[in-house]
């Protein structure tokens, strides 16, 4: 059988040891961000997209193999396996191959071939297939199907006999694993998806109009294109198909199976070869052609989905300061719940400063006292209704203000599934669901990654046609971006919640909720020992997960660091022969400089991992997140009604699709920059050119209030 490590090394690019290593790594529990992070020597420093690709990669051919043998077993317990067709499965790296060979062998319902087999007429088929094979002198084909008329069988006629002869050599045919995979790489080169609208629909009512015509290549259609088809499909408002040319590939199977060079016999042929394709080809092979294309496109969409989410959750915080959020609305009052510099919520207050002049006079006094009797420093507010009302207002509250709070418009989609949430109701059993939803907000500005993992990602407004994609391969591929992106950043042990402490490396759910549990207890961790205290965190998981967690204050100045304790007595002998003492671990670094790093390495420590521990010496407990920015929106555009065409605005990206960028610029829609529109150059990818959380400058192309769509362009305009 294959040799899985060898293959991938080659297949990879990779060196052997680094496939060994780290497959042996996986089998120990070790997860992805722990490899990358602080165990380069063994890996030769392979990094996270590389670990998880050799991983799929490696699962993938391991479920092959054990596929492969089951199909072995099978095949040979009926008595049909030969060394050829072992030798094909054997060197199978496909699973649609593999299904291909296995085909003819496989367990089937009745059909029209076995009923024939029933009624005594493989001999006739076999007869007639040996004529086809040997070219000879062929005798009529009606005087041989006489013999096998049958009145008990229901073989009542000669055209029974051959009808029955042709469903037997049919079905051999659309079994056999060259014919299909051909006509499977036919349709994949030269198929077109062709769609139109179905007529209930008239022109201009459907969001799918460019699908009322369309045409595409099987081999070139854009990801999109080919989700919003299958959604449109879905919805019952369009149909599409794979549209081919029929006589190219009844000409090749004319070719492969017709030897004889008699008419007749040839006639017999053609018939039998045009209803195996129709009757048992060309629904499954169009279906796996569709199928594998919907995977790729899912793919991509994926893989999009999970760049946006990236940017999203490692968007800069403001930091932890001493918040006041705000959810806006208009009959029902702004929520306003402040928070301190831990996030931890102080108080709420209902304020209605859209409604009577004496309640606006109110709010205002009642924004003034919270802002003043908690020296607050940041003002979230959410974008949803009443977002740029409640902004307006807001600004002139701070106009009475000698030192103003920074506030910043902050997209609150997936808030109020977070705040309807069980997870929200066990963190504030006795708050209304609106108020948590405006804790959610703050928090958000304080440290996205952190509120953010409380949310399902599908519910954060990041991806396109997340809904249609596979649901088990979405799921997990946003959880690895998660778990990527908390390992990453790192978390701070002593004010993480239980659902961001489930992404860190090594960490369970029931262990999150152990430290938790622990924390509360016991009081603060003072060093990252601690954590062997806490039930059910073993040695493993200590491993796996200390590197990730960050002590601030605590006793050891390295707990507050991405040093992991495997390293601790290394730097201490490190700062011994540099005479710098430990709480002035900052200036080992500096020194470092100067120092050949090599007489510090060790059996298990190289300089991969000395380097890193010089960089994070350089700046211990660093955030590497970007520096915080954010958008200004510009006054009197509140509606989609009031924008022109020629304004030029500030916005924010919301969203990054294969078609181009969404921008919010403040009128509660959206608008879109369009790949084209993205900048003065060819844009392949529009991931290369704008990032999710990114500020940008457009320019208004174009405004359709009925449809609510907003063109926008970046080229147009500057950028800073």
């Amino acid at each position: 059988m294959l040799n899985i490590p060898e293959y991938l090394a080659t297949e990879l690019n990779l060196k052997p040891f680094q496939v060994e290593n780290a497959l042996a790594l996986f089998a120990e529990g070790a997860t992805i961000p722990f490899i990358a992070r602080y165990r380069k020597e063994r890996t030769g420093e392979m990094d996270e997209v590389q670990l998880r690709d050799l991983l799929d990669q490696y699962n993938y051919l391991t479920e092959l193999e054990a596929r492969k043998q089951t199909i072995l077993n099978a095949i040979a317990e009926q008595g049909k396996l030969t060394d050829e067709l072992q030798a094909k499965i054997v060197a199978c790296l496909q699973k649609n191959e593999l299904e291909d060979l296995y085909l003819p062998y496989r367990p089937k319902r009745r059909t029209r071939a076995t009923i024939a087999r029933e009624k005594g007429l493989e001999g006739l088929a076999e007869f007639i297939k040996g004529l086809n094979q040997k070219n000879a002198a062929v005798v009529p084909l009606e005087g041989e199907a006489r013999k096998y008329i049958n009145q008990e069988q229901g073989v009542t006629s000669v055209e029974d006999a051959l009808g029955g002869a042709a469903d037997i050599l049919a079905e051999e045919v659309a079994e056999k694993a060259l014919l299909r995979a051909y006509i499977r790489d036919y349709l994949f080169t030269e198929g077109v998806f062709v769609s139109w609208i179905k007529e209930k629909y008239p022109e201009g009512t459907t969001k799918y109009e460019m699908y009322r015509n369309f045409q595409a290549s099987v081999s070139k259609i854009a990801p999109h294109n080919l989700l919003a088809l299958c959604r449109g499909e879905k919805e019952g408002i369009l149909s599409f198909e794979i549209s081919y040319d029929e006589d190219v590939v009844l000409s090749y199977l004319e070719s492969q199976e017709i030897k004889t060079k008699h008419p007749p016999l040839r006639s017999f042929y053609q018939a039998m070869l045009k209803d195996a394709f129709n009757r048992l080809m060309k629904t499954s092979l169009m279906t796996e052609v569709i199928a594998e294309k919907k995977l790729a496109a899912d793919i991509a969409s994926i893989q999009t989905f999970e760049a946006n989410l990236r940017e999203l959750l490692l968007s800069a915080p403001a930091g932890m300061k001493p918040t006041l959020a705000i959810d806006p609305g208009f009959r029902t009052g702004c929520k306003v719940a402040v928070l301190d510099q831990t996030g931890k919520f102080l108080e709420y207050q209902a304020i209605f400063p859209h409604q009577a002049v004496a309640q606006r006079v109110k709010a205002t006094q009642d924004l003034l006292d919270l802002i003043q009797k908690y020296h607050i420093e940041l003002i979230a507010i959410g974008n949803g209704t009443a977002s740029r009302e409640t902004d307006e207002f807001v600004t002139e509250v701070l106009q009475k203000l000698e030192k103003k709070p920074i506030k910043v418009i902050v997209n609150e989609s997936g808030a109020s599934i977070y705040s309807a949430s069980k997870l929200a109701a066990e963190e504030f059993p006795d708050l209304d669901v609106t108020v948590r939803g405006a804790i959610s907000i703050g928090r958000r500005l304080q440290d996205p990654l952190a509120e953010l993992v409380k949310i399902d990602p599908k519910s954060i407004g990041v991806g396109q046609y997340q809904h249609d994609v596979d649901q088990k391969l979405l799921k997990k591929k946003l959880d690895e971006t998660v778990e990527s992106c908390v390992n990453y950043v790192g978390v701070d042990l002593n004010t993480a919640s239980k659902e961001l402490l489930t992404f860190v490396s090594g960490i369970t759910a029931n262990v999150a909720n152990n430290i938790v549990t622990y924390r509360n207890e016991n009081g603060a961790f003072k060093n990252r020992r601690q954590l062997l205290k806490v039930p059910k965190l073993g040695a493993k998981a200590f491993e796996q997960a200390a590197g990730f967690l960050r002590i601030r204050g605590g006793e050891n100045p390295l707990d507050n660091t991405a040093v992991h304790p495997e390293s601790y007595k290394l730097v201490e002998a490190i700062a011994q022969d540099l005479g710098v003492p430990l709480h002035q671990v900052t200036q080992i670094a500096e020194k470092l400089k100067q120092t050949d790093l090599k007489k510090y390495v060790t059996e298990t420590i190289g300089e991969p991992t000395l380097r890193d521990i010089l960089q994070e010496l350089e700046k211990p407990g660093r955030d590497p997140r970007a520096e915080f920015k954010y958008a200004t929106f510009r006054e009197g555009i509140k509606e989609i009604s009031d924008l022109k065409v020629g304004m030029e605005l500030e916005g924010i990206v919301t969203n990054v699709a294969n078609f181009g960028a969404f921008v919010d610029i403040g009128v509660h829609q959206d608008g879109l920059v369009h790949i084209s529109q993205l900048a003065n150059t060819f844009v392949d990818d529009p991931k290369k050119f704008v990032k999710v959380g990114q500020v940008v400058k457009v320019q208004v192309l174009e405004v359709n209030e009925k449809l609510r769509r907003i063109g926008l362009s970046m080229k147009a305009v500057k950028q800073n």
